[in-house]
């Protein structure tokens, strides 16, 4: 319980004192932050060997000799302080602040966020109720930490230029609206049932009410997350925030947050009906393939992996949506390895773009052997998003796979289109690796541009987060079924039998075999005595001009058939519900600024037609 408390209230006390300090003590407000996001560290590895509890302020100023005895007055107010400690927010509180350390001591030297004054002061606030919504057991509590997350979000892009004063815009007024639709929901649940503590409801979706309550919060996670169709604001985001503030939010913490209420949601709160299960096993897999198709036609490799943040949100509403023991320890898993190698991606990001000061593909190359232990870490990385045994992305997508066919042994409509969600989530894998052979090739294979300077190596402080975080994808995907799986996740879900045949250490073990055999083979052989010489045609010389850009082959997919409609159609924003309901509402303000003719006798109508309206409702 102390600690439980403890670990929202130091973070946010501390950031908001880091307020007070000036600009100039930039690397103190650092070290500062590291420090109490390891102290974070420490509260959640004991709060995760805790027992289950519910409690509240009053019992924690109790346990820690400080009770107010005015606090009695407002009851009514410190009803609503109900914390919950369980499997699930125990797991998550453990991944944030892991995460939240991580990014902590990249951010010490990386420059990208210093155009934003009080970086560290927002990152520690935005930990501490990151904290708050994920210990929050009353939906009131939750809610006023969801939204302080919403502020922080804002905050922690800069605004220094014309594109990120509209992704931050873009950004507040997306997550503001859907946190005003979730109020909407916490409202009609409060109206059902009597209650504000997620523990005492579980509703079906049986009538109008409840689903309105359901598509409501699910609204609000969703959006958080950042999945179809709510989920544009996350590539701008990507693509003008500090690569340390996607790492932290995007990529991670608003990952784990947004499933981890689609999860409150889905096995708690609600007992989904067979239309609201194929609603989210739709819009999961329609996630999965529309933001991977245009991953694969970005040059900006950050606006790239804002995409494929929102792609594999998919593979974890599928998990979800399933309902299974194995689907939801699944799409578990895989939020938690996509926050793990996505944190991971946009740190690499931040490293490249440090070092070059340049975010397209069609400029960069060859910084293997110039940024070695970043490309290694990248190339982990990008192997794990996209599935490739033996890493943690491979691992907990191959459990959501057999989730689905396991699925569709049952019996009704979702169960009968099993087919459609393992071919959609497969073929969604396969798009994720093309279009990473794009990122890696572009960034760091192939020629570097000529008549510049390479780049050097990043600092350890910021290399050595990155090749901690892909040591993680090795090890979660070997010891996935055997030690992951068993302690993390089926505490959260119960136990649950693996149908298909899947012994995760013993295939690390091989492919740990085989890459030891062939650098044995490959030194015995002696290859490098090779003699090279350069390319002889028509007597002109060509090896230094002659080169392929990645990006070359990938025009083919906006050039193909009703591909390029689709396409096209993206990049005027058909599909952006922000850019629609912009323009629904100038349409309306210029259909309303037409009724304002001047002339006394139409205001009248206008007044009558009101009142007139405002009787049948009431009549009504």
């Amino acid at each position: 319980m102390i600690q439980a408390l403890n670990i929202i209230i130091i973070p946010v006390l501390i950031g908001l004192l880091l307020l007070l300090f000036p600009a100039r003590f930039r690397i103190i407000k650092g070290i500062i932050a590291s420090l109490v996001a390891l102290i974070a560290c420490y509260l959640a590895v004991v709060l995760y060997g805790t027992t289950d509890q519910v409690f509240t302020v009053n019992d924690w100023m109790v346990a820690t000799g400080s009770r107010v005895p005015a606090l009695e007055v407002y009851n009514s107010l410190v009803k609503f302080s109900v914390f919950a400690i369980d499997p699930l927010s125990r797991l998550i509180t453990l991944f944030i602040a892991f995460l939240a350390l991580l990014i902590a001591v990249y951010s010490l030297l990386y420059k990208g966020h210093h155009q934003i004054r009080d970086y560290f002061a927002y990152l520690l606030i935005t930990l501490g109720f990151s904290f708050g919504a994920t210990l929050a057991n009353n939906l009131m509590l939750f809610l006023i930490c969801w939204g302080i997350l919403g502020l922080t979000l804002y905050k922690l892009i800069r605004s220094h230029d014309e594109g990120s004063s509209q992704a931050a815009k873009k950004t507040l007024v997306i997550i503001g609206s859907s946190d005003g639709i979730m109020i909407l929901g916490v409202a009609i649940l409060w109206r059902l049932t009597g209650t504000l503590n997620m523990d005492e409801i579980s509703l079906p979706t049986g009538n109008a009410l409840q689903v309105i309550a359901f598509l409501a919060l699910i609204i609000g996670s969703f959006t958080k997350a950042g999945a179809f169709p709510f989920h544009t604001w996350i590539p701008d985001f990507a693509e003008h925030a500090p690569a340390s503030s996607t790492a932290y939010l995007p990529a991670s913490l608003d990952k784990l947050l947004g499933i981890y209420f689609l999860a409150r949601i889905t096995t708690g709160l609600f007992e989904m009906g067979e239309w609201m299960r194929f609603m989210v096993l739709a819009l999961g897999v329609i996630t999965i393939i529309t933001a991977v198709m245009m991953a694969l036609v970005q040059h900006n490799y950050k606006r790239l992996l804002g995409y494929h943040a929102v792609s594999q949100v998919g593979y974890m509403v599928v998990g979800l949506g399933l309902g299974s023991l194995i689907g939801i320890a699944a799409g578990l898993f895989h939020m938690v390895n996509h926050a793990i190698y996505k944190s991971g991606l946009f740190l690499v990001a931040g490293a490249v773009e440090q070092q070059t000061g340049k975010d397209e593909l069609g400029e960069l190359g060859g910084l293997s052997k110039t940024m070695p232990l970043t490309f290694i870490a990248a190339l982990i990385f990008a192997l794990s998003i996209s599935g490739i045994p033996p890493l943690n992305g491979f691992a907990s997508k191959w459990m959501i796979y057999q989730g689905i066919i396991d699925f569709g042994q049952g019996t009704g409509l979702c169960a009968n289109l099993w087919i459609v969600w393992l071919g959609l989530a497969v073929l969604g894998s396969a798009l994720t690796l093309a279009s990473f052979i794009k990122f890696t090739g572009g960034i760091f294979l192939g020629r570097r541009p000529g008549g510049e300077t390479a780049p050097r190596e990043v600092s350890p402080v910021m290399w050595i987060p990155m090749m901690i975080l892909a040591l993680t994808c090795v090890g979660f995907g070997i010891l996935a079924s055997n030690l992951v799986v068993p302690r993390l996740f089926e505490p959260v879900t119960g136990s649950f039998e693996f149908t298909g045949i899947w012994a995760s250490s013993t295939v690390g073990v091989l492919f740990l075999v085989s890459i030891v055999l062939g650098i044995l083979i490959y030194y015995a052989g002696n290859f490098k005595n090779f003699r090279t010489s350069e390319s002889f045609i028509g007597g002109e010389k060509i090896q230094e001009e002659a080169s392929f850009s990645t990006l070359e082959f990938y025009k083919s997919f906006q050039e193909f058939g009703w591909l390029s409609r689709v396409y096209r159609w993206a990049g005027e924003k058909w599909f952006d519900l922000y850019q629609l309901a912009g323009n629904f509402i100038r349409w309306l303000g210029r259909g309303l600024s037409r009724a304002h003719t001047g002339v006394l006798h139409d205001y009248t109508l206008w007044v009558f037609a009101g009142l007139l309206l405002l009787l049948i409702l009431l009549i009504t």
